[in-house]
């Protein structure tokens, strides 16, 4: 298996864990008949709880694409450094951005997301270049 497709195996199981906490961290704030429940009204989660969840939702956002790259240059044979290093950049500062998301640092967020955008980037870029 690729390196590329090693981060992408690793960003899987981050999002995984990512859902686990969050739910974990509604069931503190709720509980869980509230959370078996229809959820209608249920209302946003605070806190820890809130934060989990929202992280969780942006890693959502952000896997899709990176699969659809990371396969992309696996598939046509361009996967190469560059691609490993975008990949294990996205990788790492996904982890790094769940873990200061959780603890509710804002600006220091937003910058290790965009290192994940960054790495994203780096594999569009030898993909485009290919073109």
């Amino acid at each position: 298996m690729s390196l590329d497709l090693k981060y992408l195996l690793f960003s899987v199981v981050l999002c995984f864990v990512q859902v686990l906490i969050a739910a974990a961290a509604a069931n503190q704030e709720v509980g869980l008949t509230t959370l078996a429940g229809n959820r209608e009204g249920l209302g946003q989660f605070t806190g820890f709880a809130g934060r989990a969840k929202r992280a969780h939702l942006n890693m959502l956002e952000s896997l899709p694409l990176f699969a659809a790259l990371v396969l992309i240059a696996a598939v046509a044979g361009k996967a190469n450094a560059t691609t490993q290093l975008g990949a294990m950049l996205f990788f790492w500062a996904r982890l790094v951005y769940a873990l200061v998301y959780l603890l509710g640092v804002p600006w220091l967020r937003t910058a290790v997301w965009f290192v994940s955008v960054v790495g994203m980037a780096m594999i569009a870029w030898v993909l485009i270049a290919a073109i």
